[in-house]
């Protein structure tokens, strides 16, 4: 990795969650946002639910259909997302959470990397 900033590599890691979740899940977020943190990369997303799904979290049953199929999408695409990262950061990935919210349409992705990113970035 040459010598990025922080902010460099949080944006590359927003840009491709971004392209991931539109050619992926079919559409993308209204907004994306990385942050690095020690040793991890929390992205938050939000404007992530389809209006369809939107119509589906008006019950119970719904809303827990609509987070077990993400979650079953994501863990799908669990190496080609940890790939991903691990070539904007340079670290290898040791584990990948997510979940997403059906009341605000957020969903949050935490990597948890091998090595303090922070200590490599210039600032």
């Amino acid at each position: 990795m040459e010598n990025k900033t922080k902010g460099q590599i949080e944006a590359q890691i927003s840009e491709a969650i971004i392209r991931f979740e539109k050619e992926y899940m079919g559409r993308g977020p209204t907004e994306t946002k990385a942050y690095i943190i020690k040793d991890m990369v929390l992205v938050r997303l939000k404007g992530v639910l389809t209006p369809a799904e939107e119509q589906l979290t008006k019950s119970a049953e719904g809303a827990d259909l609509i987070k077990r199929t993400r979650m079953q999408l994501m863990e799908g695409a669990r190496v080609l997302l940890e790939n991903m990262v691990s070539d904007i950061t340079g670290c290898q990935i040791r584990s990948l959470h997510t979940d997403i919210s059906t009341k605000t349409g957020e969903r949050v992705i935490i990597f948890t990397l091998d090595q303090n990113l922070e200590d490599r970035l210039v600032a």
